[in-house]
C-alpha cells in the first residue's frame, strides 16, 4: 500500500472534485455528486468508505449550544 502525503491527496481530491461537477453541473441532488466523486477517486487509486457514522463527540463551550 502506498501511503500518500496529505497535500497529494487533497490535490487528487479537489481535482477529482473539480471533474465531475464539471461533468454534472449544478442542480442535482448530493447523493448523485457524491456517487460520482467516489467513482472518480476510485479511478484515481484512492480507497475510502463513504458515509461512515462518526463516534465522537462534540465538546461545545460552557453557555453555547
Amino acid at each position: 500500500m502506498e501511503v500518500m502525503e496529505v497535500n497529494q491527496v487533497s490535490g487528487i481530491v479537489v481535482d477529482a472534485a473539480m471533474k465531475v461537477h464539471s461533468a454534472l453541473g449544478p442542480g442535482l441532488l448530493e447523493s448523485a455528486y457524491e456517487a460520482c466523486l467516489i467513482r472518480e477517486l476510485r479511478k484515481r487509486g484512492l480507497r475510502l468508505d463513504s458515509q461512515v457514522p462518526h463516534l465522537g463527540r462534540i465538546r461545545l463551550a460552557r453557555g453555547k449550544i
